[in-house]
């Protein structure tokens, strides 16, 4: 089969849910302009992949360990930008 047609081929993904939650779910995805299912879909792979996000494990060398620490403990550089930022009035206030 061709990759094209293997990326379209779409499975079925069965939910049961109260009725609240439905009439919740469908008035947010119209306010977004989105269809049900993609509204559903793309809250569903968000929320998985912030979980695996925040699993993931980072393996490196004593070096590179050492010099990330050194990193974070070393001061921040001048930053002009930032600097004026903090000092601006945030549009709430």
């Amino acid at each position: 089969m061709a990759p094209e047609r293997l990326a379209a081929k779409r499975e079925t993904l069965n939910v049961r849910i109260k009725p609240e939650d439905r009439s919740l779910i469908d008035r947010a995805a119209a306010l977004s302009g989105k269809s049900r299912t993609d509204f559903v879909l793309e809250a569903a792979r968000r929320a998985a992949e912030d979980t695996l996000l925040d699993r993931t494990l980072f393996k490196v060398g004593p070096e590179a360990y050492a010099e990330f620490v050194a990193r974070l403990d070393a001061p921040p550089a001048s930053n002009e930008k930032l600097r004026r930022m903090m000092k601006t009035p945030a549009a709430w206030e």
